[in-house]
């Protein structure tokens, strides 16, 4: 099944900026495009829009004049649903409720051709729930492009229950000759992007509300040591708070209030005062003219230790221990079978983050996970009450002394970035062992929907196999509400991975 031809219309129905965005797509790929909006004129205005954005194509080279008018002379307005009824292809993007979706679609069944591709851009609702309502839902699916449209590459192609296999490689690959990223996805809570993707927010919001850092110390680790484009509190505010609750309370309740997706109450608090982030001048920072954007928490400078011991290779972060030598800082190593630590001169000990708290031992100080460690510009480490100030200075001036500037957070479990890193790649792994996508899929949705660093499984074959496992069981001993709790797809992949390293 190949693409639609080029000289088949499509339709947009709904015309805001996604169906505006979604329309461009189709237009400059070549499409005659019919628009359509319930509410009169709104379909001309937005094909005014539609040109006017040409045209700044064109003044900035990325189109030529020619192909503008080209594409100008193949949109058309239409007055009513029947003005669609020669289109091969008819997405919607309206408002995000089942029944005006079903209604909208039940009254286009009526008008187009029985080959016709039904095709929804919902993010939150059931692509099956959607075609339920069609005496055909075989070739309705869900194409869930990613806003603005014309410049994010991915699209998610979702087959619902009753989507057949011909509807969803033909949308598959029209997606792909416009020049988008398609991956195939079940229909599944959140798609691939919007079901993995929880973690990235609630792990950062749940460090807030256990109140061992503020939002600005937690978006710079993110950012400077996770490798993140944004942080969690940055992002929501620029998605709006409103926006984002929503998504994850829809994902929440569609699995039965699984405990992974809970909805932060903070969050909520936030969204019912009205801070809903940029588009209200406030949300978990100020975006009022003349408001001071807060710094993260950063220590002061220490002096760096003369000298450490190194128990083991510190796995994951095995580079430090280069990175100290050239620092001019003697390592001394020891072989020791469980050793992944640093033992630094006052007796203190310097250990990646694994779950654990630090008030669970003596003279422990946790440093945090960075997606690289030479090119991390900032670390994040915590320790407890308990913790000697000589450890925590010692520790500190370390890792100052490669350039990096130090956060010190308090002694939570899986700090920041390990943990968020961890569930990330638990829901993928469950995600593809269900069958709602590929393992090549979702780390393309990943990175090109949401600007990951890495996909979840690019995460976990550079961590080790085992490695976020093992963090969340130490996650689950000291939250056991499941939230933490490794997925039996996780188990079986460290499971086996586990079995053939001891065979070997």
């Amino acid at each position: 099944m190949t693409a639609l031809d080029l000289s088949s219309p499509v339709a947009v129905v709904g015309t805001g900026t996604m169906g505006q965005g979604i329309a461009q797509v189709a237009l400059v790929a070549g499409h005659p495009v019919r628009l359509y909006d319930a509410v009169p004129d709104r379909a001309r205005e937005a094909a005014a829009a539609i040109g006017a954005r040409l045209d700044r194509l064109v003044g900035k080279g990325r189109l030529t004049a020619a192909d503008r008018d080209a594409a100008r002379a193949r949109l058309r307005p239409a007055d009513d649903l029947a003005g669609l009824a020669d289109c091969a292809l008819v997405v919607e993007a309206v408002l995000e409720r089942l029944d005006v979706k079903q209604e909208l679609f039940r009254a286009l069944e009526e008008v187009v051709s029985p080959d016709c591709l039904l095709a929804t851009n919902t993010s939150s609702l059931s692509v099956t729930a959607i075609g339920g309502a069609l005496s055909h839902p075989g070739r309705f699916v869900g194409l869930h492009f990613f806003n603005p449209a014309p410049l994010l590459p991915l699209v998610e192609v979702v087959s619902g229950f009753a989507t057949d296999v011909t509807s969803a490689t033909r949308a598959y690959e029209t997606a792909r000759a416009w020049g988008k990223t398609p991956v195939a996805c079940a229909d599944t809570p959140g798609f691939i992007v919007n079901r993995i993707a929880r973690p990235f927010y609630a792990e950062a919001f749940a460090v807030y509300e256990a109140q061992a850092a503020d939002p600005a110390t937690i978006d710079a680790v993110l950012r400077e040591s996770g490798g993140f484009r944004m942080g969690a509190f940055e992002l929501t505010d620029l998605i709006g708070q409103d926006v984002n609750e929503s998504v994850t309370h829809s994902v929440w309740q569609s699995f039965f209030q699984d405990v992974r997706f809970t909805p932060s109450l903070a969050q909520r608090r936030l969204v019912e005062s009205g801070r809903l982030g940029r588009k209200t001048g406030r949300g978990w920072y100020d975006h009022r003219d003349g408001a001071e954007r807060p710094e993260p928490h950063t220590a002061e400078k220490r002096q760096p230790p003369a000298y450490v011991v190194a128990e083991g290779d510190l796995g994951p972060a095995s580079e430090l221990l280069a990175m100290i030598r050239e620092a001019g800082i003697q390592v001394r190593e020891e072989d020791e079978d469980n050793g992944t630590r640093l033992v630094l001169p006052g007796g203190g000990q310097l250990v990646l983050t694994d779950g654990q708290t630090s008030v669970e031992f003596r003279d422990v100080v946790y440093f945090d996970l960075a997606l690289d460690y030479r090119k991390a510009t900032r670390i994040a480490l915590s320790a407890s009450q308990d913790t000697g100030a000589r450890t925590v200075s010692e520790a500190t001036g370390l890792f100052q002394a490669l350039g990096k500037d130090v956060s010190l957070i308090g002694d939570v479990p899986g700090m920041i970035v390990a943990r968020t890193v961890a569930r990330i790649i638990d829901l993928a792994h469950d995600a593809v062992a269900k069958g709602v996508a590929t393992e090549e899929d979702v780390d393309t949705a990943m990175r090109l929907g949401v600007n990951y660093p890495l996909g979840p499984f690019e995460w976990s074959r550079r961590l080790g196999r085992t490695w976020a496992c093992s963090v969340l069981d130490d996650l689950h001993q000291r939250d056991p509400s499941g939230r933490y709790a490794p997925s039996l797809a996780l188990y079986r992949h460290s499971f086996a991975t586990e079995k053939r390293e001891g065979a070997s």
